[in-house]
């Protein structure tokens, strides 16, 4: 990626964007470009992957603090030792004059102290398991409650496969003589903890990485089938294992959790692990009362409207809801009923409401006060 790019200039957000605001922008953005709105548009993909990156780092605390501390380099600056451009050596030699390195920490520990502290801090330097990566993916309304399967194409920043996340060919660290131990801190008769130049790996970056131009990270695309369970609901995770951030020294990728985010229904609206739809009644079937059908997730079904219904009134509908997931039971689905007047009147069906009137004595305001008491 062009690291002259702003991210928060990719995704059109102030340097103030709270992390919704980032969310919100990278969505947008992302449905705009993604590959399969653009299917063959090779200038779209690599927006659409630029775009990726930027929501990576804008939308991880750790990643955004560094990348608006050191702008362009702050992939560098996250992989830079304690000590970096400090060589141990050259302070010893600088304030206690020439070979007092090697005579100071030779006369201490001697050859096979240097021995034992390699011997030592290489089995110090484990795999690293890789990192988790969220991610979140957008379902309709019906793919949420019936559960399907999606086909994803996803660009995650990872590992540079190359340089193992290093940013460049590694070469002995000088500070430590390759041990990866240091003696800062150690006391007269025992070794430091891990060599703060290398970070205990007994290396040094001595040349840039090409794949990740020193980085240490690169986009890796995956193209995934995920299997959307029944009932899920926003926020629900899907957790992918061994399909997040690549693994250090030959350690084991991490996860890749899904965070769902459900699209809004034009009828169907969700509360809690139920339904609601909102269904009209004519005059006539609210004050006799109906058997009419009605919409569930699963298709049409017979509800007994009783007479006198008012418009408001909910029904519930047991077993018709939602699947819940984990269990083999279902949720409920709630009809809310609406009195719709009828759009016109023929004259014989406004003489016979006007008689309707005349011989109803109910009054429906009855129970209102006069004013503010």
């Amino acid at each position: 990626m062009d690291n002259t790019i702003d991210f928060y200039e990719l995704l059109g957000v102030d340097r103030k964007a709270t992390p919704d605001d980032v969310k919100k922008a990278y969505r947008k953005a992302a449905r705009k470009y993604h590959p399969d709105v653009n299917p063959g548009d090779k200038k779209a993909e690599e927006k659409y992957k630029q775009i990726s990156q930027a929501y990576e780092v804008l939308s991880d605390k750790e990643k955004r603090a560094k990348y608006d501390q050191f702008g362009a380099a702050w992939q560098q600056a996250q992989h830079s030792p304690q000590w970096e451009g400090v060589d141990p050596r050259e302070f010893f030699t600088t304030n206690f004059g020439a070979g007092s390195f090697e005579e100071i920490f030779g006369s201490i520990f001697g050859d096979v102290g240097r021995a034992t502290g390699r011997q030592r801090s290489r089995a110090q330097v484990q795999p690293q398991r890789g990192a988790n990566i969220s991610h979140e993916l957008s379902v309709t309304f019906a793919e949420a409650v019936k559960g399907s399967q999606k086909q994803l194409t996803l660009s995650i920043s990872d590992i540079c496969p190359d340089c193992g996340g290093l940013g460049g060919k590694g070469g002995p660290c000088q500070a430590c003589n390759g041990s990866g131990q240091s003696s800062r801190g150690a006391g007269m008769f025992g070794l430091g903890g891990a060599c703060p130049y290398c970070q205990g790996t007994g290396e040094v970056v001595q040349s840039q990485c090409q794949t990740c131009r020193g980085g240490g990270e690169v986009l890796r695309e995956r193209k995934l089938k995920v299997k959307i369970p029944a009932g899920v609901k926003t926020g629900s995770k899907i957790r992918l294992a061994g399909e997040g951030g690549r693994g250090a020294r030959g350690g084991p990728n991490g996860d890749l959790i899904l965070i769902i985010d459900v699209q809004e229904d034009a009828f169907f609206k969700r509360t809690g692990d139920d339904v609601e739809v909102e269904v009209p009644l004519s005059f006539t079937e609210a004050s006799l009362g109906a058997k009419i059908s009605v919409p569930t997730v699963e298709g049409q079904v017979s509800l007994k409207v009783p007479a006198g219904t008012r418009s408001g009134q909910r029904f519930r509908l047991r077993g018709q809801g939602p699947a819940k997931p984990g269990t083999k039971t279902r949720a409920d689905e709630f009809v809310k009923v609406t009195i719709v007047p009828p759009r016109r009147l023929t004259k014989e069906q406004k003489e016979l409401l006007e008689e309707l009137a005349r011989v109803t004595e109910e009054d429906p305001r009855a129970d209102l006060p006069d004013g503010l008491e």
